[in-house]
């Protein structure tokens, strides 16, 4: 198969001013902002050698910053396009180029690739790419809409017993940094409820290109579902076990013929996760609503609620002390609100030097970038590995067979490996 483009929209170019907004302590959650990230430091010391990276897709892949990385060099680049090479050799700084995915692997200089390629075609670059000896990141999803293309990345990253990640950015937005220190600390007390939205309302300028499809023509909502998945997974570790999704279309000719045999524009799903609490997921392309990527998690003790595109800033909810009577003459508890600003951990020894900057998706690009080499060089396991893509994944897939089945609760399968427990399991 061919390393046909990603087309998702740009995020700001690697030469993007830094802020200049001071790091704003935090107070009123035990820790500051600043031992907060320096519990959760990176490991920084110099590697004794240097990964060699390989680069394809030069749309997406532009975004992010191997150049920048201390252990790092990235040694070629690819692209089926002539122009997007171009824009890869200039971003990176690499005159090494090649036409195509299946020609880059088989350089026997390169030790990893990142895979930002079309939806459909990660999971054939990872095998491309692992049968050729190279550790791998892709852009999401890390499996596109079948439960074989799951499998067999299960089975390919099990076989060749290399690294995997996949390139989610949810897991390192600044406010889920937070969020999952707010967990591990206990603050929220029982996070019973989650839910997450990801509303990209007028997507269909993503479908067609110089007047030909891209892959994203007509595909389903629920199999681009890690952006909300992953804010309760990368969060509490909870898995989905459970689905009922309702989705909605409005017989567009999109809908009607697409290489997906997709009804829907948006799909609307609620889970089950194996700690018996609730997630509620929308995945939405079209309607009459705002458009953000957003969060918020809510708990017994306090509940953390996600700025939003709009404008909306990010707000803390603690159980009240106050009551006050509602307009039917019943007393009731007055929750206290707190506006938060979540800290711009890029800014502290999270990350080497070099990459602590602003960058794309809410700041996770830098922090992706780092999590993979890092992981590599200290020969450990990234935080968003095989078993946590799929968790992130195969959810939407199940979701999507749930709507096409009148909104049927089915089942998720786990690809987890046994004995897996979620982060604050009793042993």
């Amino acid at each position: 198969m061919s390393n046909s483009v990603n087309t998702e929209a740009q995020t700001p170019s690697v030469s993007e001013d830094i802020s200049r907004r001071s790091f704003i302590a935090q107070t009123g959650f035990g820790l500051s902002a600043a031992a907060l990230a320096a519990h959760h430091a990176f490991a920084v010391d110099t590697a004794p050698k240097k990964v060699r990276i390989g680069v394809v897709g030069g749309g997406f892949g532009c975004s992010f910053y191997w150049h920048e990385h201390p252990d790092c060099e990235v040694v070629a680049v690819s692209d089926l396009r002539e122009d997007r090479r171009k824009r890869l050799t200039e971003t990176f700084k690499c005159e090494k180029t090649y036409n195509s995915l299946e020609e880059l692997v088989k350089a026997p200089d390169i030790d990893a690739v990142g895979i930002f390629t079309d939806g459909p075609l990660h999971v054939q670059h990872v095998v491309d790419s692992m049968s050729n000896g190279k550790h791998c990141i892709s852009a999401v999803p890390a499996a596109y809409g079948t439960m074989e293309q799951a499998h067999t990345l299960a089975d390919t990253v099990k076989k060749y017993g290399l690294t995997y990640m996949m390139a989610e950015t949810g897991y390192y937005q600044q406010t889920t940094i937070s969020a999952r220190k707010f967990f591990e600390e206990g603050k929220f007390g029982d996070l019973y409820y989650c839910e997450a939205e990801y509303q990209h309302p007028g997507l269909e300028v993503l479908y067609t290109e110089n007047g030909k499809r891209t892959w994203r023509y007509g595909m389903a909502p629920m199999h681009y579902p890690t952006h909300t998945s992953s804010q309760i997974i990368g969060v509490t570790g909870e898995r989905l076990t459970r689905v009922t999704c309702m989705g909605w279309g409005d017989g567009d000719p999109i809908l009607k013929d697409n290489p997906y045999n997709n009804p829907f524009w948006n799909g609307s799903a609620m889970f089950t996760t194996d700690r018996g609490h609730a997630f509620r997921m929308n995945v939405w392309w079209k309607g009459a609503h705002r458009g953000c990527e957003r969060a918020q998690w809510i708990g017994d003790k306090m509940s953390l609620y996600m700025e939003e595109s709009n404008g909306w800033p990010a707000c803390v909810v603690r159980w009240g002390k106050q009551t006050e009577k509602d307009d039917g003459g019943f007393e009731r508890t007055l929750a206290e609100f707190e506006e938060y600003k979540a800290p711009e951990y890029w800014k502290t020894d999270m990350l080497p030097e070099p990459l602590r900057h602003s960058s794309g998706h809410q700041g996770s690009h830098t922090f992706l970038t780092h999590e993979f080499i890092d992981a590599i060089t200290h020969d450990r396991t990234p935080a968003i590995n095989v078993h946590e893509a799929l968790a992130y994944t195969v959810p939407g897939i199940i979701a999507h067979e749930s709507s096409l089945k009148g909104g049927e609760m089915m089942a998720i399968p786990s690809f987890d490996p046994e004995g897996y427990k979620w982060p604050g399991a009793s042993a």
